[in-house]
């Protein structure tokens, strides 16, 4: 019998009434087979007793005779269909607290591959089917299998929350249109997920912009660290050459300049290391926060995403880092203090040291300068690298720009500079009079000018050969030991700082201190007249180091000094120029 069942397939045991497996199965005189309900139902419900395969019509309705031996097979097909049912339940995976379990399953219960929003159970592939084949159950919606489907109904009026309120940013059922959200905006469920996905995507764009801009800020600081500990350095270098020349008489001098300095740099590194570990842990939250939303972004489950969208928003960092930096600090003067520190003993060798490796200092901020013909006094001579200037006998017929000066032989530079450190280098040798200093961009170019600081200069000034003045406003008579023949300019914008030097003999000349810089500032240039050929010597500012060379000293994070910024050098046909001016030179 068991050989013989192994034969028979599912479709020898199916009434063909009901269409399932035989339940009390009788024969009828024709010889087929159906359920002894099926056939009763059947021939009560219609006026003849006909065969429902063959058709064949009866006078009587026959007596119905249970067939033993299908009764027999079918139970036994039965039997085999559940043993197989119940072997394929096991090689499905069961759930772990980590799944969410078939709310049908008994004893084990296995993993939930969807559920039913209208009958607010979980099925596994067994106890799925149903939703799947009958007509019924198909008009069910179906989803990813989720945990908690009683919170996906309305808990007031026991409906599905298929509806959102975009008033109130909530999930609604179809009665709550009519009642507490009667006039607000609502929307499909679906409609809002749409919106708030592609919001999410804006979300994820952001986070991983917030990320790219702390990282970069990162490279910023510690650039800046580097930089620090370059400028460390560099100064403990120059202290420790002029204080090993005086020997043991300047140790502790050399031993406090060195700790004021690595002192400096160990609070830059402390601060730039803490701005970096809050950065990089913001970081690391804002990581975590992208995949979060990536993995929110991902979901189908309108709920969810809607439910955790206003979080993922809410939990982003709000630290502002657009103007946090570690600026590298000024080692300037360091030196001079410890100098000022030592005992009555130390000799002029020692000034000299000190001066000639402060100047040497400055000089690792040289920048190219050149003169702006626009800006030049029609009288003024340039040559035709815009490196030399003196005053001619003559006065030009000019175009009387705006920026020209029109009574003063005075020139500004091309370049401007709106922060940081610059040091650039002009010949003064042979001439009775001149002007030099820095002008801001505003400064008054019509008229006889006042050089001070209050119209916006600040320079010193040789008048009749061998009278000095720094032009403070009043200003300041100037008491000099030799007569320099090469001026230094040295200018720091954020400490408001501007230094003349004498170059030769790295003395300093006079400094505007505590000077407040709001404008963009210009070298100025005033070679004065040419007093009848005594004073026809030009100013010549000095060839400075490359461009490449002395920006890699000066080019420094945000706040610090910028390649210096102007229009390009003007074609010989803008210049005041002729061959006698360079043959006389």
């Amino acid at each position: 019998m068991s050989a013989a069942s192994c034969l028979l397939n599912e479709d020898q045991f199916l009434c063909s009434i009901c269409l399932d497996v035989f339940t009390d199965p009788v024969t009828i005189p024709c010889g087929h087979n159906f359920c002894k309900n099926c056939i009763t139902e059947h021939w009560n419900s219609n006026a003849l007793c006909r065969c429902p395969n063959c058709s064949k019509v009866f006078s009587t309705r026959p007596e119905l005779l249970v067939n033993t031996f299908i009764s027999e097979m079918a139970a036994q097909f039965r039997a085999s269909a559940q043993q197989e049912a119940s072997s394929s339940s096991s090689e499905q995976q069961a759930a772990t607290p980590l799944d969410v379990p078939c709310d049908i399953c008994t004893g084990t219960k296995l993993k939930a591959l969807k559920s039913c929003l209208v009958c607010l159970e979980s099925y596994c592939d067994t106890h799925l089917e149903p939703h799947l084949t009958k007509a019924g159950l198909k008009r069910h919606e179906l989803i990813d299998p989720v945990e908690n489907l009683e919170g996906r109904i309305c808990p007031k009026h026991d409906k599905p929350l298929e509806l959102f309120c975009q008033t109130d940013q909530m999930c609604v059922c179809m009665l709550c249109t009519i009642s507490d959200h009667k006039t607000h905006a609502v929307v499909p469920l679906k409609e809002e997920y749409k919106v708030k996905k592609a919001k999410l995507g804006k979300t994820e764009a952001e986070v991983q912009q917030m990320i790219k801009k702390r990282k970069l800020k990162i490279q910023e600081m510690r650039r800046s660290v580097e930089l620090s500990n370059e400028g460390a350095d560099r100064e403990t270098a120059d202290g420790v050459q002029v204080f090993t020349a005086l020997k043991e008489s300047v140790e502790r001098s050399q031993a406090e300049l060195i700790n004021t300095v690595k002192q400096k740099q160990r609070e830059t590194e402390k601060r730039a290391k803490g701005f970096i570990k809050e950065l990089e842990q913001e970081i690391s939250e804002l990581e975590k926060r992208s995949i979060e939303v990536k993995q929110l972004s991902q979901s189908e489950d309108h709920h969810h995403l809607l439910q955790n969208f206003q979080y993922i928003k809410a939990a982003l960092p709000t630290t502002d880092w657009t103007e946090i930096s570690v600026r590298p600090p000024s080692y300037e003067g360091t030196v001079v203090k410890a100098v000022n520190q030592l005992e009555e003993k130390l000799s002029e060798q020692m000034k000299k040291l000190l001066a000639e490796a402060k100047l040497k200092k400055f000089q690792r901020y040289a920048v190219d300068v050149t003169l702006d013909p626009d800006t030049a006094h029609d009288s003024l001579i340039l040559s035709y690298d815009g490196k030399k200037v003196h005053c001619g006998e003559l006065t030009k017929n000019l175009p009387n720009y705006r920026e020209r000066f029109d009574k003063c032989p005075n020139v500004l530079s091309e370049q401007s500079f709106s922060s940081g450190r610059l040091y650039y280098e002009v010949q003064v040798k042979g001439k009775t009079a001149w002007d030099l200093g820095v002008a801001t961009e505003s400064i008054n170019r019509k008229g006889n000018i006042t050089l001070r600081p209050q119209n916006g200069s600040w320079a010193i000034i040789l008048r009749n050969d061998d009278e000095y003045y720094a032009c403070a406003g009043p200003s300041v008579r100037l008491s000099l030991k030799s007569r320099p023949e090469k001026m230094g300019v040295f200018v720091d914008y954020e400490e408001g700082l501007v230094s003349f030097y004498d170059v030769d003999t790295s003395a300093l000349i006079y400094s505007f201190t505590g000077c407040s810089f709001t404008e963009e500032l210009y070298s100025l240039f005033g070679p004065c007249t040419n007093d009848g050929g005594k004073n026809s010597s030009p100013l010549i500012i000095s060839t400075s180091p490359s461009p490449k060379s002395a920006l890699s000293l000066v080019a420094v994070p945000s706040g610090s000094l910028q390649p210096l910024t102007g229009t390009p050098f003007k074609t010989p046909s803008n210049f005041l120029f002729s061959p006698l001016s360079l043959s006389s030179n």
